[in-house]
């Protein structure tokens, strides 16, 4: 090959990298925008279940209303795709603790879906002050026996308050007949739903009444995340066993005792103050008086699941 020959292909080679390069970038007409929109991103209606039920009982699917009550959270909930992708993974870290204790103190085990309508499973507090996975208000939880002040908050113990959920639920099904309606009213009251009863004339039917909005969508956003929870490949949730989150083994420490620094405290048993509060929210302050000499039980995470440089 000549050098002009060489030189000719190179000046094509050139050409053709320059318009290739000149494709890649070249801003996208309304036609070809239109068809990668089309053909790169859908958006699909979703089928409802054929049978769903809450507590073993069912949700009457055949009314209009509730299956588009239903269908609008397993909308919201699904193509939420982050944040429901954030409940599959903390369910696979906090069911494994919940299930149980669901189960110990009589409560069917839908229930643990409320705590994820609650606060998606995490010790958050609310605007009006309601705290931890089953957000309760202050006088709740002192109410039902729950220790609440400014050194220890058990709103945040999660089996402490998971056990407080219990009885209150279960003081509300005694009153109404019906896990549904127990439900409804862990979120407008008992009182609150007790009233719409009484002026509705209603037979203690969930589905029958016409509640608030908050309160009208409240079970379904429980039902919708059952749903998706349940059955997370069929709506379109796909990970890896280790992408989720797990439990991290903890042993307890008895303390009957005042603890005056709690980074020291946790320095003594490996840790640093960070871990001891992830671990122990309901530990409010950086130290604790304890001049009844009450006991409490504070959970260090087993050696080795923490890099703490040592």
């Amino acid at each position: 090959m000549t050098i002009l020959s060489k030189i000719g292909l190179f000046t094509v080679l050139i050409g053709v990298g320059s318009l290739c390069v000149f494709a890649v970038q070249e801003a996208p007409t309304d036609e070809t925008l239109e068809k990668k929109l089309v053909n790169d991103y859908n958006v699909y209606a979703l089928p409802l279940p054929d049978y769903i039920e809450f507590a073993g009982e069912a949700v009457p699917l055949n009314e209009p209303d509730i299956r588009e009550r239903l269908d609008r959270e397993l909308l919201v909930n699904t193509y939420w795709q982050s944040n429901a992708l954030l409940m599959i993974k903390r369910a696979n870290k906090y069911f494994p603790i919940i299930e149980p204790l669901l189960k110990q103190y009589g409560l069917p085990d839908d229930f643990k879906y409320l705590a994820v309508a609650e606060s998606g499973l995490d010790n958050v507090k609310s605007p009006a002050g309601a705290a931890g996975f089953w957000q309760f208000l202050s006088s709740t939880g002192k109410e039902y026996g729950l220790e609440v002040n400014d050194y220890v908050d058990e709103r945040y113990h999660l089996e402490k308050a998971t056990k407080v959920a219990a009885e209150y639920l279960k003081n509300s099904k005694q009153k109404f007949g019906s896990w549904t309606l127990a439900a409804a009213a862990y979120n407008a009251g008992n009182g609150g739903v007790n009233k719409q009863i009484d002026r509705q004339k209603s037979d203690n039917n969930y589905y029958d009444l016409l509640l608030n909005d908050e309160t009208s969508r409240y079970v379904f956003r429980i039902l919708a995340f059952k749903e998706i929870l349940s059955n997370p490949k069929k709506y379109g949730f796909n990970y890896r066993d280790k992408d989720l989150y797990k439990q991290i083994p903890t042993y307890k420490v008895k303390v009957d005792t005042e603890v005056t620094d709690f980074a020291e405290f946790a320095k003594l048993h490996g840790i640093n103050y960070k871990i001891l509060k992830i671990h122990n929210p309901w530990l409010r302050d950086t130290f604790l008086k304890n001049a009844s000499k009450k006991e409490y039980f504070i959970e260090i995470p087993e050696k080795g699941y923490y890099n703490l440089g040592q």
